[in-house]
């Protein structure tokens, strides 16, 4: 079994000079989820190479046994060092695709042309298409049908609320609930700050940090 995974490229928050990236627990949970359930999983990004880690996430304060685990495995961070250009990537070759969040993929995921074009294909191949967080920000050009890909299907991530909670309301091009809603989708949300996952047919989303084990565990689950 095959999983692509796509992190971001873009380490800058907005215009206020601060660094952003990658939520290191969004990729270190799901990462081990996958890899110790026997799969194997491709690391790519829209420039390869090592994609920028939000510093945020990785505060003493910000650590979890996923990213404590992650300090301590060379392999896995030689891997994360070494992503493959999107570009080169087909939906032919993995059985599902995952992305974890941070603020970063609202700048290039979200307009990516070969990630817009790589989530379609594996919707329309019928393989699960998984994001959690600020990730599912990525779906907002993407579409099945001629419609929205979210339209009618029941979707969460990183809400307004926990938005205003860090400050960014006004940084970020758009907000992930609002814009979900924007193009259909029928949001839902949890408690701040607390696990809460959705699957509606192949899609996988989940809302913020804490659901990332469980977005990943849902996303298997699809796999069989």
């Amino acid at each position: 079994m095959k999983i692509l995974m796509v992190l971001t490229s873009h380490d800058q928050l907005g215009n206020t000079g601060k660094k952003t990236g990658f939520w290191l627990e969004e990729f270190a949970a799901p990462y081990y989820v996958f890899r110790d359930a026997g799969v194997d999983v491709t690391l790519a990004s829209p420039k390869g190479g090592q994609p920028p880690v939000d510093p945020k996430s990785d505060t003493p304060e910000g650590q979890t046994d996923a990213t404590r685990r992650f300090k301590k495995d060379p392999a896995a961070q030689a891997r994360l060092a070494d992503t493959i250009k999107l570009g080169t990537t087909k939906a032919r070759d993995y059985d599902a695709i995952f992305y974890p969040g941070g603020h970063g993929p609202l700048w290039d995921l979200a307009e990516n042309v070969d990630s817009i074009a790589l989530i379609e294909t594996f919707a329309s191949l019928g393989k699960p298409v998984g994001a959690v967080c600020h990730a599912p920000g990525v779906l907002r050009h993407t579409r099945s049908r001629g419609a929205p890909l979210v339209k009618g299907k029941r979707v969460t991530g990183f809400a307004n609320s926990e938005e205003e909670a860090v400050g960014l309301t006004k940084v970020v091009p758009f907000l992930v609930e609002d814009e979900l809603k924007r193009r259909g989708g029928l949001y839902e949300k949890a408690a701040d700050w607390q696990s809460f996952v959705i699957t509606d047919g192949k899609l996988v989303t989940g809302q913020n940090p804490a659901s990332s084990e469980a977005a990943a565990k849902a996303v298997l689950k699809l796999l069989g």
